[in-house]
């Protein structure tokens, strides 16, 4: 985190820590490195995901905690995807980004999936990882998707660490482990109020109807040994969304961005950096 901005900006009602690498680098509209807006996962804090920011060192790159969880405050009301994406477009509006480039992982990936439908001329590229279309997937094994709906028990670093490496999944071999160690290292348990908050605002959502009109240009990345969201939802998305391709991460567990990095990211610079033409940088919509 030493290479990083980080603040808490009070947008939407919320008291939301930011954190942005290299933005200072970047002048909205003139640049072909757009800002990389990322999701992360339920109750996972900035931390988590600094090793990404990190590794891709060629463009911006922007991340927030949930209300509740990392460095942010507990909401005082709750919030839907809808109220949330609403949030962050104003984030973005304060921080002087309009165009970006979107990356969400898991829960994540659901809000990621919303935030480009409603708003679809702030999203050029977008990145789905280990996610499904809502309460429309095909349900993965319940003793490792269980233990995710307990928001007491996230408050608890002993239990949290049990359950992050219940969701590694996949090969662990001996720089896996490591890898484990480092990550579960970097995570602050969420309040019970913000996982509560954050696991009960995708209570009855799905993106399945509307991801049609997907306008971005999509890349889905699967796990192909995830057992809390199995491939077969990477299927349904690349069914549903136009523009969209599908790659499986062979042996990838739900954290395969950690247990597989460098696999991970060959296939997020090819999609990001492509030939595809970019659309044109618009005004905020």
């Amino acid at each position: 985190m030493n290479n990083a901005n980080v603040s808490i900006e009070q947008v939407g009602g919320y008291a939301i820590r930011v954190a942005t690498w290299r933005l200072d680098e970047y002048s909205d509209g003139d640049s072909e490195q757009l800002p990389l807006l990322f999701f992360n996962g339920i109750g996972a804090n900035i931390e988590s995901v600094a090793p990404l920011a990190d590794a891709l060192r060629e463009r911006p790159f922007i991340i927030c905690d949930m209300p509740g969880t990392g460095g942010s405050p507990d909401p005082v009301i709750p919030y839907s995807p809808a109220s949330m994406s609403l949030t962050i477009c104003s984030l973005l509006d304060r921080i002087g980004v309009g165009l970006v480039d979107v990356m969400g992982v898991s829960w994540g990936g659901a809000l990621a999936q919303h935030f480009a439908l409603q708003h679809p001329g702030r999203v050029d590229r977008l990145v789905l990882a280990a996610t499904a279309a809502g309460f429309a997937m095909v349900p993965g094994d319940p003793t490792a998707f269980g233990p995710l709906a307990n928001p007491l028990a996230h408050s608890q670093r002993e239990y949290m660490n049990e359950v992050f490496a219940a969701l590694y999944g996949g090969t662990m071999g001996a720089r896996s482990v490591a890898q484990k160690a480092a990550h579960i290292g970097r995570l602050t348990p969420p309040s019970p109020i913000g996982y509560a908050y954050q696991l009960f605002s995708m209570m009855g959502w799905t993106s399945l109807p509307a991801l049609p009109l997907m306008q971005a240009e999509t890349l889905i990345l699967m796990g192909g040994d995830d057992r809390v969201v199995p491939a077969v939802n990477g299927h349904i998305l690349n069914w549903a969304i136009p523009d969209s391709r599908l790659e499986i991460v062979d042996g990838g567990g739900h954290l395969f961005l950690l247990t597989h990095p460098e696999r991970s990211l060959a296939s997020i610079r090819a999609f990001l950096d492509g030939d595809v033409p970019r659309r044109a940088h618009r005004a905020a919509a």
